[in-house]
């Protein structure tokens, strides 16, 4: 993707790659920003930009080097926020990018947290637990000096979990000399995790998906969903809807897609996955189809829990859903977006729809600095409200504007990091 911004020197203006996307989706919403459209650079631009290398001694014995990232793009709200992937196909481009979908996501349900992302182009299924750890550990020493409970903190990402934060964490407390729990969310409970924090992306997915449905008169139960994604998003969401009576036809993952018109078990596919590591082979399947046949399945809802770029132009004229949950970051490209809301899809973009995650990692960051922790049930309702009351803040914006959910929640989102902008100032 190429641009007609003004673009930094590290960055190939004829391949922009996710960064391109984000910039687009900017340019989308100027227009609707009045007199804050003079800061509008400031979203085009991330704040800091930390390229790091990251070597580590093999089990061999030899000396790798893999190549890592933290952007903390916009911090006019609060610290930094964001987790931190492990993939071989990390790119700057991509790190930018989501670093600056966090700033929107934070800011469109309104808690106090700028934008970050972190990550490491490896694929961590070629380490051993050790060499993962200490690549888990030399990078946090790498980024340590822009990293902090006041400053910017991670969290869990692809390919990254509790334990990866608590070596996050111990990492930090071993350089600085003391305990901080605060510097890292998504961590084990025992290490000041909180409750819930595992389920928060696939429920807040789950719980805006009940609300768009209710706007267009759709019923949940014997509404036919598929999931592509089965990780801790797809994976939660899947189970939610299941519970709720949905019919959960088709699941993909990296190896296949999964098929029972009649709905899957849920429950059995989930630990049939925990033990062989795909849907590939589920003997609960009706049929096993490929890859590219997903798009065309009939549902009612499509929830795109994978990677970045998933929704094509082309794939778009293939999907027969009438809502789409955006899981995953950054799924659809923009000329897929124009695609389906001409169809009349209705699309909750990412930036809201999952903002579970990071919603109850507020809450764990605030359950550390008070060292007070709440009930699961406690989490879950405020989770709850907090995501309710941002879909309907959306929503009436995209009413009131005749505008998409997505534009809607940028116009919300990128006016109040630019109003907290504008106070602030520039200093010097």
């Amino acid at each position: 993707m190429t641009s007609k911004h003004a673009l930094p020197s590290y960055l190939n203006p004829e391949d922009l790659g996710p960064w391109g996307v984000y910039l687009e989706q900017i340019d989308r919403v100027t227009p609707y920003l009045g007199n804050l459209s003079r800061w509008v650079e400031t979203l085009k631009r991330p704040k800091r930009i930390l390229t790091v290398d990251v070597p580590i001694e093999r089990d061999d014995g030899t000396i790798a080097h893999y190549e890592g990232y933290r952007v903390q793009h916009n911090l006019s709200r609060g610290p930094g926020k964001g987790g931190v992937r492990f993939h071989q196909d990390v790119t700057l481009s991509e790190v930018m990018a989501l670093s600056a979908w966090m700033t929107v996501k934070n800011a469109a349900v309104n808690v106090p947290y700028g934008g970050a992302k972190g990550g490491i182009r490896v694929d961590p299924k070629t380490l051993s637990r050790g060499e993962l750890q200490r690549l888990t550990r030399r990078y946090t020493s790498e980024i340590s000096m822009i990293i902090g409970p006041n400053k910017d903190i991670p969290a869990p990402d692809v390919n990254t979990n509790e334990q990866v934060m608590a070596w996050m964490m111990d990492s930090y407390a071993m350089i600085g000399g003391n305990m901080s729990t605060g510097v890292v969310t998504g961590k084990p409970i025992s290490l000041g995790g909180s409750l819930g924090r595992r389920d928060a992306t696939g429920r807040g997915v789950y719980v805006v998906g009940c609300d768009a449905a209710a706007k267009v008169g759709m019923a949940i139960e014997g509404a036919k969903v598929i999931v592509q994604g089965f990780g801790n998003v797809g994976g939660v969401a899947a189970r939610m809807f299941a519970e709720a009576g949905a019919k959960i036809v088709a699941v993909q993952d990296h190896k296949t897609t999964v098929v029972h018109a009649g709905g899957l078990d849920i429950p059995r596919l989930l630990a049939h996955v925990a033990e062989a590591g795909s849907v590939e082979g589920f003997p609960g399947a009706e049929a096993f189809l490929p890859r590219e046949d997903f798009w065309g399945i009939d549902s009612d809802i499509l929830i795109p829990a994978a990677l970045e770029q998933q929704i094509t132009a082309e794939r778009a004229h293939k999907i027969r859903a009438k809502i789409i949950l955006e899981g995953a970051n950054g799924p659809t490209l923009p000329a897929a977006d124009d695609i389906l809301t001409e169809r009349g899809v209705l699309i909750v973009p990412d930036v809201l729809a999952n903002a579970g995650g990071v919603t109850v990692s507020y809450f764990e960051w605030a359950q550390n600095f008070s060292s007070f922790f709440w009930t699961e049930e406690e989490i879950n309702s405020r989770l709850t409200r907090i995501m309710r009351e941002a879909f309907d803040a959306v929503w009436q914006v995209s009413q009131e504007k005749k505008v998409s959910m997505r534009t809607a929640t940028f116009i919300l989102a990128c006016t109040r990091v630019l109003q907290a902008r504008e106070v602030r100032g520039l200093y010097p």
